[in-house]
């Protein structure tokens, strides 16, 4: 095996500042790195967000995430593979063979505008430790590979010539790096003599070398916060030693240890950076605080062979609820061996991008709501104008919505078609021809009589019998709070009930409050993964024992049961065969 040794933790070259520094980039780095010094044990108070940086960056909504790295030669996950399936030897070794002749910048970046992205957020370095770019602080980078080239330079260019925001996704751990104390499979070894302030030096060695020659980024992505070696200090401190470097620079809540786990949301009390992370999963309905939904194309963060795509419908059903809940969406593609990024992903993406071409008004520049996003589609608005995104529409009868406090002055579909509205105290009832209908997702601009961000919040949701009671279940994903089983009769489909992995059988129960009759269910798959749940039944209480009252199969992912009328106290969703640990978005039982 060979041993690749770090450079000396000497400060990077000076040539390169922005000019948005402000000072000679010497005298800069010297300042940085002589304050960085002199607090060192101490936790800086972070200067506060840049607010029009962080304007700008929500009102592109949509943006690309790139993993890639030589994991790709064995399509496998990145990090997370080293030493669990890959050996830790065989995989420090990739990079020996990892020569993507095919990898063209300007193809990335003219993928990601054809899928209507407005910034990109590429790997600099995960958790395996290898460096995407020309690193003067390791020899463990691309440099040292067959091909020889700086992509991150290559990359950084090709998208500031294409009017992209460029960004760098960075993980803090770092499971290769002797100072870092551990490493891998997954965290769970330790290095023999780490050094951990030695190693945060080199940390910072490094970001201040991508600020600096890279520069400005729109964003820092920082990952790999959750393991001990890193604590608040510290992420305090490196949040402000990247913003002096480049203060309309905007950072994760990752930085810090403020995150909710995948949920992604913030600890209040807790240093969170500048925005919140949904990993895997569409965030909350949030108007004060700025998130970002992650998302894979596929299931792999990395480029993994014949990995199952989303749908269409389940891209664009996921962006609006992005923009209807007032978020971001990052969608991660993993380009293969040769450098190119898959033909179907780039398919996939360009059929978004044909959809924004025709509705993207109604997602850049909006904000989210009034009404809150649901099943029935999600909304935003942008001055006095509301956009509708309707995912479904009744079998008869006009859509009915609940009543606005504003007067709709004019409608209009943007794929055509004559709109007809009818405002009562009561509802907004909206009615178009079926076949003026769209497919995957119908917008519809309301222009009302005054600004739409005055307006509250508006929630639409059917009356299910489940809606906030009492809940238990069998399992729940490392007993995490976040995938209580709650979650799943909050009426929120954009949070879940989940188990751990390998969970073959569940079960979810629910107090209904004393006893009530209904007829019909409804059982809503986490949309990240769908097709987990390969058989289910739904139960009540017949004396000690539970009595099957309807068995289905596959959710995929949503399923509408019907039965004979039953009566209940409680009841129970019993998981009876799943492919993995199944994951529920709602639970919900109709009289």
């Amino acid at each position: 095996m060979k041993t690749v040794v770090s450079r000396p933790s000497a400060p990077p070259p000076t040539l390169g500042w922005s000019d948005r520094l402000g000072c000679p980039g010497a005298l800069a780095l010297a300042l940085v790195l002589i304050v960085s010094a002199a607090r060192a044990g101490e936790a800086p108070e972070p200067p506060p967000t840049d607010a029009a940086a962080l304007a700008h960056w929500r009102a592109l909504r949509f943006g690309m995430f790139i993993h890639w790295g030589p994991v790709s030669l064995k399509g496998t996950e990145i990090g997370w593979s080293r030493g669990a399936p890959v050996p830790v030897e065989e995989y420090d070794r990739l990079y020996r063979d990892f020569n993507p002749t095919n990898f063209a910048a300007a193809d990335w970046v003219a993928t990601a505008k054809a899928a209507g992205m407005k910034y990109l957020v590429f790997t600099s370095k995960h958790h395996d430790g290898f460096c995407m770019w020309d690193s003067r602080h390791t020899d463990y980078d691309i440099m040292a590979t067959p091909f020889g080239r700086d992509v991150l330079r290559e990359l950084a260019d090709a998208c500031r010539r294409e009017g992209l925001l460029f960004c760098l996704y960075h993980s803090i751990c770092d499971w290769w790096h002797p100072d870092y104390p551990l490493g891998s499979p997954g965290g769970r070894s330790r290095k023999p003599a780490p050094n951990m302030d030695r190693y945060t030096q080199y940390l910072k060695n490094q970001l201040a070398e991508l600020i600096q020659n890279y520069g400005p980024l729109g964003v820092l992505w920082f990952d790999g916060e959750w393991e001990a070696p890193w604590d608040e200090t510290r992420g305090r401190d490196l949040y402000a030693f990247c913003r002096r470097l480049q203060p309309s620079l905007l950072i994760n809540n990752r930085v810090s240890k403020a995150r909710n786990d995948l949920a992604g949301t913030s600890k209040a009390g807790h240093f969170a950076g500048d925005f919140d992370t949904p990993e895997q999963q569409i965030g909350r309905f949030n108007t004060e605080r700025p998130w970002e939904s992650c998302i894979t194309l596929g299931r792999q963060w990395a480029w993994k062979p014949d990995d199952p795509l989303k749908s269409l419908a389940e891209c664009l059903r996921t962006l609006v609820t992005c923009a209807g809940g007032d978020g971001n969406l990052l969608l991660n593609v993993g380009p293969m061996p040769d450098g190119r990024i898959e033909p179907r992903q780039v398919e996939r993406l360009r059929e978004i991008g044909a959809w924004l071409a025709r509705h993207g008004e109604a997602i850049y520049d909006t904000r989210g709501g009034p009404y809150t996003p649901g099943r029935w589609g999600a909304s935003t608005h942008r001055g006095p104008t509301v956009y509708l995104h309707l995912f479904e529409w009744p079998t008869a009868g006009p859509l009915s919505l609940p009543p606005l406090p504003r007067k709709v002055l004019a409608a209009r579909a943007l794929a055509g078609g004559t709109v007809q509205v009818r405002q009562t105290p009561e509802s907004l009832a909206i009615e178009l021809p079926a076949a003026a209908r769209q497919p995957q997702v119908t917008v519809i601009a309301l222009e009302l009589d005054g600004p739409a961000g005055d307006l509250k919040p508006i929630s639409v949701s059917r009356h299910s019998l489940t809606r906030d009671r009492p809940a238990s279940a069998s399992n729940v994903f490392q007993n995490q709070p976040a995938y209580a089983p709650t979650l799943a009769v909050d009426g929120d489909e954009q949070t879940r009930w989940a188990t751990d992995p390998g969970t073959r059988t569940a079960r979810l129960e629910v107090d209904l409050g004393g006893p009530v009759t209904f007829s019909r269910a409804r059982l809503v798959e986490w949309p990240g993964d769908p097709g987990r749940i390969r058989a289910f039944a739904l139960q009540v209480p017949d004396g000690p024992a539970w009595r099957t009252v309807h068995r289905g199969a596959a959710v995929k992912p949503e399923v509408e049961e019907v039965f004979s009328p039953v009566t209940a106290a409680r009841v129970r969703r019993q998981i009876l065969d799943a492919r993995e640990g199944p994951t529920l978005a709602e639970f919900e039982l109709f009289p």
